[in-house]
Parts: C-alpha cells; sequence; structure tokens
C-alpha cells in the first residue's frame, strides 16, 4: 500500500511542479495584454483580447485546481487547529485519518458526482464564452473534475500513510 501511496505522491508531485510554470506563463499573458491595451491608445484602436483575458483566469484555474493535491501531499494546505500542533505524531495522524475519511473524500466524490453532468453537457455543446472572441469554456471546466479525482487520490495517498503512522510503522507523512 506504501508504494501506491508512492506512486500517487509522485503523479500529484509531477503535475504539480509543472503546473506552478503557468503562473509564469499567466504574468506574461497579462503584462502582454497590458501592454497592448495601453499601446492601443496611441493608434486608436483596442488591441488587447478577450482571448487574452479569459486565457488570464483560465491558467489561474489550472493552478488552483491542479495543484491543489500537490499542496495536500506536501502538507501546504489550510489547518486552523490551535490544538493540532501539540499532538503527538500518532494523535495528528488520527486527525488527518479522520478528516480525510469524513471530509476530503466525501466532499470530492459528492463534487464529482453534481459537477460531472455539467461537464458534460457543455462537452455535448462545446460551451463557448459568451464573450466576442473568447475562448472554449469547456477544457476549463474539464479541469475541475480533474482536480477533484487528483484530490481524491491524493486523499488515498494520506489516508495510507496516516494508517501507517497509527499502526505504528514509518508512513514519511
Amino acid at each position: 500500500m506504501k508504494r501506491l501511496a508512492d506512486l500517487i505522491d509522485t503523479i500529484t508531485s509531477g503535475i504539480g511542479r509543472a503546473v506552478s510554470w503557468l503562473s509564469l506563463l499567466m504574468v506574461l499573458i497579462a503584462a502582454g495584454n497590458a501592454l497592448l491595451r495601453y499601446s492601443g491608445r496611441f493608434v486608436g484602436h483596442d488591441l488587447s483580447s478577450n482571448a487574452a483575458l479569459e486565457a488570464q483566469w483560465y491558467l489561474f484555474s489550472a493552478m488552483f485546481l491542479l495543484a491543489s493535491a500537490w499542496t495536500l501531499s506536501r502538507d501546504r494546505h489550510v489547518r486552523v487547529d490551535v490544538l493540532y500542533g501539540r499532538l503527538s505524531t500518532r494523535a495528528r495522524a488520527g486527525v488527518d485519518l479522520a478528516g480525510t475519511l469524513l471530509f476530503l473524500l466525501p466532499f470530492c466524490c459528492f463534487a464529482v458526482w453534481v459537477s460531472f453532468p455539467g461537464v458534460a453537457e457543455s462537452w455535448r455543446l462545446r460551451e463557448g464564452s459568451v464573450d466576442p472572441g473568447g475562448l472554449p469554456r469547456y477544457p476549463v471546466k474539464s479541469l475541475f473534475l480533474l482536480g477533484l479525482y487528483l484530490l481524491i487520490a491524493q486523499g488515498v495517498a494520506q489516508a495510507i500513510r496516516h494508517g501507517i503512522t497509527l499502526r505504528g510503522g514509518e508512513a514519511d507523512v
């Protein structure tokens, strides 16, 4: 089971590292679009584009959704618990396992169940932007499901590691 958790960690880490580079692309697109918008004043035409604006939020969406599992694997998610830091390693593993099994995995599964029909419909319609010159919407909507599937996989990996810790083994949590 530890090998499965390691494989999931490797996949989410690779995706997270790759997706982190999207921030550079997002900044370059934003800067380019801003330069085009302001230089357009000198030629009397709007040179910026809705596609560039939408590309920025598509990239932000991809970063947020696809790197969430990597954030979870590195224990960099938000934790609001004053007592958690004072607990023993095994007690923290118990809290984390309970949180994963009672909250993370059920929420992600529910979100997939509720979202899948809308994403499928978006693909069926080949949904596009409502803005002129905008981008197709159906690929970015798929990122939501992909992000949830990655979170589910990482949640399984975390549950495996916390279970190993609770049994008294080394889980590299």
